[in-house]
């Protein structure tokens, strides 16, 4: 298996360090799945996949330990965590209560322009879910949700809603290959409606369902497919 279907490529920005770069792509990584649980990671291995020195590959490891995305074992072996079905209920319960207290927040500085440009990113996600890209379908589905809560100019919860995205990452593709199957409403669609009347009940129910539809509202046959 070749490492550059592993770690996909992120923008470049102009003012973006190497440092930078990297970590941004192995963080993308990790979110996307294309790292198992209990895989192991080494230093050497990635800077050689990622065409670059050891050395910012070693603190983009230290940066995604910190935010739980990777753990570093006492004989300093460093591994994408594995995940027990109380800590997954536990991030998702989490997430729910997160995101909907970020979305309320933020619906005073919603506006119709938003409004569309949220309805062109699900009408992006349907599009991929059709093409089978989950790549795509999960970037997109971040940014739907990214979209909502960054209307807020103190959108302090962020930072803490990315680590939840970071550490369920692993298993947001295999949850993504049984949507069809867990996901019987299109929540979205629900959530799009709520903010076009800024409604904060049917926003918040709606978030609260997407989030558990996503993942077969914790049932605990759902919890065990997307854990493996």
């Amino acid at each position: 298996m070749k490492h550059r279907v592993l770690i996909p490529d992120v923008e470049h920005q102009s003012d973006m360090t190497v440092q930078e770069h990297i970590y941004r792509r192995l963080r993308s990584a990790l979110v996307l799945g294309h790292f198992s649980p209990g895989k192991p990671v080494t230093i050497r291995g990635l800077a050689t996949a990622l065409e670059t020195s050891p050395t910012p590959v070693r603190e983009a490891l230290r940066r995604l330990s910190s935010e739980n995305g990777l753990t570093m074992l006492p004989n300093r072996r460093i591994v994408v965590p594995n995940m027990t079905p109380e800590r997954f209920r536990e991030l998702i319960l989490l997430r729910i209560s997160l995101e909907c207290h970020a979305a309320l927040r933020a619906l005073p500085y919603v506006n119709d322009v938003l409004v569309d440009a949220i309805t062109e990113v699900d009408n992006r996600i349907n599009d991929a879910i059709t093409r089978g890209d989950r790549d795509q379908q999960i970037n997109e589905n971040q940014q739907f949700h990214r979209m909502i809560f960054s209307a807020n100019p103190d959108a302090v919860a962020m930072p803490m809603i990315e680590s939840i995205w970071l550490q369920l990452g692993p298993f947001n593709r295999i949850a993504a290959q049984h949507i069809d199957e867990l996901y019987k409403v299109d929540h979205h669609r629900e959530a799009i409606a709520a903010l076009r009347i800024r409604d904060e009940d049917a926003l918040k129910a709606a978030l609260e369902a997407d989030i558990r539809g996503g993942v077969g509202d914790l049932d605990p046959e759902s919890i065990r497919k997307i854990l493996g």
